[in-house]
């Protein structure tokens, strides 16, 4: 009887051996072929991803171009005389912008979103304050160019900052 043990014993042990091989090949066959296709389908994503952050970095850039305050002005010429009008004219734009773009934010970086909002708020601020010292509208359309032209543009620091994230996107 022992002898049979024995003798099963020396049968299923190799069988029982060749199948925790085979069983382990397997597992890590799947396991890699699982991880290939994880890793295609993250490439493709990425592929496919990239037209429309290419696309929301545009849209981007040209809301900077639009808000540009020598071509915004250039483009929104004052109505009356009246400073706070003219004033809120222009800040209406720029808002009416920014909300045209504002679902972008969503396909670009943070820092860059960031730098698209700074570049606005400091373009309205500067606004206003030019605004409280001037006495016509057309005085504080002449008053912006002429900062603006001796000063560093925000919306230039957005647009170096735009095209630096496209190309780490490149």
């Amino acid at each position: 009887m022992e002898d049979k043990i024995l003798e099963g014993l020396a049968y299923a042990l190799p069988a029982l051996i060749t199948g925790g091989v085979a069983y382990l090949i397997l597992s890590r066959f799947i396991e890699q072929d699982n991880n290939e296709k994880k890793f295609n389908a993250l490439v493709e994503k990425k592929r496919e991803s990239l037209p429309i952050k290419l696309q929301a970095y545009e849209r981007l850039l040209l809301f900077c171009e639009r808000i540009n305050p020598s071509k915004l002005l250039t483009r929104i010429n004052p109505i009356g005389d009246n400073t706070n009008s003219y004033l809120q004219l222009l800040i209406a734009n720029i808002e009416q912008e920014f909300e045209h773009n504002l679902v972008q934010q969503l396909y670009v970086s943070e820092d860059s979103w960031k730098a698209v909002l700074a570049a606005k708020l400091t373009i309205i601020a500067k606004f206003r304050k030019t605004a409280e010292t001037s006495e016509t509208a057309k005085e504080l359309r002449e008053k912006i160019l002429v900062d603006y032209s001796q000063n560093e543009n925000p919306t230039q620091t957005s647009i170096a900052f735009l095209k630096q994230e496209v190309k780490k996107l490149i």
